[in-house]
């Protein structure tokens, strides 16, 4: 490091009067006081509150759910709401609706410390990196005074959890690269695991935790190769070094990763909302669910009633209900989809086929004949009794398969009412039974077999999955499994034998999740950006209100420091390049500056680098995408800015003003920070709240706030 060289350090006694610590404080005490202002307000649910706040009403309660994110955000919410007394008791129905005496405080001051702590990280990160007084301000400033990160850490989101956890990851990552010459003292080790575990809780929040983990592999990768260059090392001692990485930022973190799912199993022990997303084995341990501690009858016979699960992750329960159709979607029939949750329109009576001088689903009701592999079958709808029924017409949404339909009156339709029971890889003649058996219907007049997957059905379909008859019946999606079983006449045993283990149950877990996040699609109205669109602030995202009778709060980045920002993230690879050219040309001939230069875009050169694993990665995923998805690569951009900015000043004030030494520098410092203030005037009622006209009409206090017709201020 160079920093006891660097403008803006307070040994040099030139720039600032006040010290390293009282500059620490200072912000931190500015963050705390703009995160904790007006949190009360507006005290109804906004945004996504209705998500995570509900979400954490489900740890109070005990009661599981389904997420697409991992569990860490959510239970630090529900354990804030239980300490500050919160009985988990609101339904967070949707935006809008009052708090009335809810006690929702504790929840929403969790994750505005959280968002506090962000600013003075970033602080301690960057002085670190720079050794740089002024750098590190600069950086806590754009932070501290831009709107987009102030309204996010306001909220009860995981946004700002998530934030804390990646600039903690990066801090103590830069502390534990700073030691790098007191290798194996107890520092090093504790910078090291705090490394570690940061990087777990970020991914325990969000899977984009993930890029955080990218950027401290790559950077120990740098590492571990500069070590490999020092030939004084033996090789004991580099083995030493590789372990203890392995040790502290792989297998460490992934230990404290499956603990916080395992602290995720045992608190959610009821039954929930989530239950239908599960395989039957995971929902058989939910206290309060059908399959919990129940028995019932193993072997499948004719008569049973069945319900049938898809058995890919998250697959829903085969489902039909009274509602045809629509006209141009095939035949007018009733409508068959697979739906995630339990009630009564996912039963079906088994029945079994018997040919032409025999009634259409005659079976014997006195002896028990079970359901065997090979066997013809039809399926019988209990609610509307119409039979289970396949064509050649064009299913809805996936058109190159056949639509699947309920038919029929009473129980009686016609042939194409007909499926063949297929377990691949069993014996002709194997008894179908309940959980363990795969199976497979193939609708005997086409060929094709009952399929399901992730797509949903428009309105008309209550946007339940799609269920098809997939022609290439090789498919995995075609395989289902009977979930419950109701049949008076055969013995029952008892559920708990088909119990998940737990790493089943993490395993199941993760598919579930990853399924659920790649099936994230806009819904109908809904406000979605492109990546494109986030660093230059095109659009922002409602939080709160939508006229002007209601108090509205409004997610959007500070422009001025957005703007300054983005232009300072296109100027550095040029002023990267020229460095690069006049470095290796030999042009550098004060050796002060060249080690200010060395410092300097070396820092940046890794936070650019952090800002583009952060970012780029969006273009590149198909689940709908919003506008927050952007601040933590903001974060690395403000980091950036801050040391690119101050060395800047540093180096004009050399060569423009050598005489003058500071002038310039001093000033620049001043100018941009009070601009920096001053914008945040200016547009701090996006995050605090606006009243009144909206923007685009008659006699509106927010018109000079609207700079971009795309901003629905």
């Amino acid at each position: 490091m160079s920093g006891n060289l660097q403008k803006g350090d307070h040994s040099k006694g030139r720039i600032y009067a006040i010290s390293r610590p009282v500059t620490f404080i200072s912000l931190s005490v500015l963050s705390f006081l703009t995160r904790y202002f007006k949190l009360d307000e507006p005290d109804h649910v906004c945004w996504d509150e209705t998500h995570f706040g509900k979400m954490g009403s489900y740890y109070i309660n005990r009661t599981f759910f389904f997420d697409v994110h991992p569990p860490l955000g959510k239970m630090l919410i529900g354990l804030a709401g239980s300490l500050s007394g919160y009985d988990g008791s609101f339904t967070f129905e949707a935006p809008g609706e009052k708090y009335e005496n809810v006690n929702y405080m504790g929840m929403r001051i969790l994750c505005a410390t959280l968002g506090s702590l962000v600013i003075p990280l970033i602080y301690l990160t960057v002085l670190e990196l720079s050794q740089s007084v002024a750098a590190a301000s600069l950086a806590s400033l754009f932070v501290l005074f831009d709107t987009g990160t102030l309204t996010l850490s306001q909220y009860i989101l995981l946004d700002p959890i998530l934030l804390f956890f990646i600039i903690a990851a990066l801090f103590a990552l830069v502390k534990f690269q700073s030691l790098s010459l007191k290798p194996f003292q107890v520092l090093w080790w504790f910078w090291m695991v705090m490394t570690g575990l940061f990087l777990a809780c970020a991914f325990s929040v969000k899977w984009v935790g993930l890029f955080v983990i990218l950027y401290a592999g790559a950077y120990t990768a740098w590492d571990i190769w500069r070590l490999l260059a020092d030939l004084t090392l033996s090789k004991m001692i580099l083995m030493k070094h590789f372990l203890a990485r392995v040790l502290c930022l792989i297998i460490f973190p992934v230990l404290v990763y499956i603990a916080f799912f395992a602290v995720h199993f045992y608190t959610l022990n009821k039954s929930g909302p989530g239950d239908g997303f599960f395989s039957s084995g995971f929902q058989s341990k939910l206290i309060g669910n059908r399959l919990h501690n129940v028995s019932m009858p193993e072997k499948i016979a004719y008569g049973s009633v069945i319900t049938l699960k898809n058995h890919r992750a998250a697959g829903g329960l085969l489902h039909s209900h009274p509602h045809l159709y629509p006209e141009g979607i095939g035949a007018q029939q009733q409508q068959v989809t697979a739906y995630a949750y339990k009630d009564e329109n996912n039963l079906w009576l088994i029945k079994k086929y018997v040919e032409e001088d025999t009634p259409v689903g005659q079976h014997d009701h006195v002896n028990v004949e079970f359901v065997r592999n090979g066997d013809f079958v039809l399926l019988e709808h209990v609610m509307t009794q119409r039979n289970l029924h396949s064509h050649e017409l064009s299913a809805p949404l996936t058109r190159n398969h056949h639509q699947v339909t309920c038919y029929g009156e009473n129980g009686t339709g016609d042939v194409n009412d007909v499926w063949q029971v297929e377990v691949p890889g069993a014996p002709e003649g194997a008894i179908i039974k309940v959980v363990q058996t795969k199976l497979k219907l193939i609708h005997v007049l086409t060929g094709c077999a009952l399929f399901s997957h992730s797509r949903t059905l428009p309105a008309w379909g209550w946007e339940q999955l799609e269920v098809t008859c997939n022609p290439y019946n090789r498919d995995q999606r075609t395989l289902w499994n009977v979930e419950d079983h109701l049949n008076p006449r055969l013995p029952n045993i008892s559920f708990e034998v088909f119990r998940s283990s737990f790493l089943d149950s993490l395993i199941e877990s993760h598919i579930v999740m990853a399924q659920g996040n790649s099936d994230l699609k806009p819904k109908e109205g809904e406000v979605t950006s492109q990546p494109w669109q986030w660093p230059i602030n095109f659009r922002g995202q409602r939080f709160s209100g939508y006229n002007n009778t209601e108090v509205r709060i409004y997610l959007l980045g500070n422009p001025v420091i957005w703007w300054g920002n983005l232009l300072v993230l296109m100027l550095f690879p040029v002023a990267l390049f020229i460095w690069l050219v006049r470095r290796e040309r030999g042009l550098e001939e004060d050796v002060r500056l060249k080690n200010l230069n060395e410092s300097a875009f070396t820092s940046c050169s890794w936070l650019f680098f952090g800002w583009c694993l952060h970012y780029l990665p969006f273009f590149m995923m198909g689940r709908v995408l919003y506008f927050h998805h952007y601040f933590p690569a903001y974060l690395f951009n403000c980091m950036l800015s801050g040391i690119l900015i101050n060395h800047s000043l540093v180096l004009l004030d050399c060569h423009l003003l050598p005489n003058r030494e500071g002038a310039l520098y001093s000033s620049g410092l001043v100018v941009i920070s009070a601009i920096t203030l001053q914008s945040y005037y200016i547009f701090h009622p996006l995050s605090y709240g606006m009243v009144g006209p909206l923007a685009d009409e008659a006699n509106s206090t927010l018109t000079g706030l609207k700079w971009l017709e795309s901003w629905e201020i």
